[in-house]
Order: structure tokens, then C-alpha cells, then sequence
């Protein structure tokens, strides 16, 4: 006589849930792969955060000298406009001495 299929449904049931022994090495497996995604994932969060630190570094190097040469550049300007101002005056006190000449010239005639 052949095993009714409602007894082969029910025997492969019963081998499904039976409790069998876990394969030798699987927890040692398991954690192994768990360390090393821990691994993975901590090396991307330094990685990111020395990513992220020389970022900063590099735009305030970079900041810093654009800040650096603004200021260069101004303290030639006003070298720059120190120097009009002593030649202005220079040319000035000329003028002042060649009038009073031109003056004095015509003052004598």
C-alpha cells in the first residue's frame, strides 16, 4: 500500500521541525563575519572622520591664506597711498616755493 500524501506532507513536517545540532564552527563562523563587518563599518567612520578633519584643515589653510594675502595686499595699498601722500606734499611745498619766487620775481620789476 502507498503512504497517503497526507502522510508524506506530515512525516516531511516532522523532519522539518525537528531540532538537529548546529553545523560545528557556525557560531565561530557568525561572529567572525559579525567582527568583521564591525571591522568594516568602524574603519569607514574613521575614515570618514579623517576625511572630513583634513577637509577642514584644507579650507582653513586655503581661508587663511586668502585672508592672509587680502591683508598683504591692503598694507600695500595703504604703503602705496603713503607714498602719494609724501610725493603730493613734496610737490606741493615746490609749488608753494616756486610761486613765492615767481612772486618775488614780480614783485621786483
Amino acid at each position: 500500500m502507498e503512504p497517503e500524501p497526507m502522510d508524506n506532507f506530515e512525516r516531511e513536517l516532522q523532519q522539518g521541525m525537528l531540532r538537529l545540532p548546529a553545523p560545528s564552527g557556525l557560531k565561530r563562523k557568525i561572529m567572525a563575519r559579525k567582527q568583521a563587518r564591525d571591522a568594516e563599518k568602524t574603519h569607514r567612520r574613521v575614515v570618514f572622520w579623517q576625511r572630513l578633519a583634513a577637509s577642514i584643515v584644507l579650507c582653513s589653510a586655503v581661508g587663511g591664506g586668502v585672508a592672509w594675502h587680502n591683508i598683504h595686499e591692503r598694507r600695500k595699498g595703504e604703503a602705496a597711498r603713503e607714498q602719494v601722500m609724501v610725493a603730493l606734499r613734496i610737490a606741493g611745498r615746490a609749488l608753494d616755493q616756486m610761486n613765492a619766487q615767481l612772486a618775488e620775481h614780480n614783485d621786483g620789476k
